[in-house]
């Protein structure tokens, strides 16, 4: 392996996706949700710099097109277990999880199978958006489940219509209040909106894959 800042940044990545889940081993909530949601930020920054900084370096590597990949996939899946945790199993984002993982694994052993032939399986444009969805649905589902923990704290068992109020008589903390609905529950359901259009993208490209993979998965007649 080649020691260039690209595959540098790959390498980082790595190490940052099981990252995301041991803040929450070594560290409080809410600060282990900003550590996370920070690690996992900077960690899908590099995501596009090590792609951009290997092609306008020429410093395009073996390690680099096999760790990326393993890179991208490893973050998500792994955060996305996190908050599927932390959201109380909420079945409005477990159906799409599920959806993303059921293709990450289903395309991994298309790939397998078909070894050298798997490279007609290249990263198309779409699936670098479906990348793009997924990371920035998680980053603002981690915003929610942070500020969900803020706001129960600030709550002290009321409803978020008694906290709206309780803001209104300037009893309570006006940044932990988005009117009637909660700012975690705000960031939430745009959180769950984007993680559902990542998951159509996501069975797109599956679908994409599956259908160019066909061809070699039909058995060759006897003879």
């Amino acid at each position: 392996m080649r020691w260039n800042i690209p595959n540098i940044l790959t390498i980082v990545r790595l190490v940052a996706a099981p990252g995301v889940a041991v803040m929450f081993l070594y560290f409080h909530r809410p600060w282990a949700d900003w550590f996370a949601l920070t690690l996992f930020i900077t960690a899908a920054v590099t995501d596009w710099f090590d792609g951009y900084l290997a092609r306008l370096w020429k410093q395009e590597t073996r390690f680099g097109a096999a760790m990326d990949p393993i890179a991208d996939k490893a973050m998500v899946v792994i955060a996305l277990v996190v908050i599927t945790g932390y959201s109380g199993m909420n079945p409005w984002l477990i159906l799409p999880v599920t959806v993303i993982l059921f293709r990450e694994v289903f395309v991994s052993g298309l790939r397998e199978f078909l070894g050298a032939d798997a490279r007609m399986l290249s990263v198309t444009y779409l699936a670098k958006w479906k990348t793009t969805a997924q990371m920035v649905a998680i980053a603002v589902l981690f915003l929610g489940t942070g500020l969900e923990h803020l706001e129960g704290i600030a709550r002290r068992g009321m409803t978020t219509a008694q906290y709206a109020e309780a803001v209104s008589a300037g009893l309570a903390d006006p940044v932990r209040s988005c009117g009637t609905r909660g700012c975690s529950s705000l960031a939430t359901l745009i959180g769950l909106v984007l993680i559902w259009i990542a998951a159509g993208l996501t069975l797109a490209t599956g679908w994409d894959y599956f259908r160019k993979s066909l061809p070699y998965l039909k058995d060759r007649p006897d003879g």
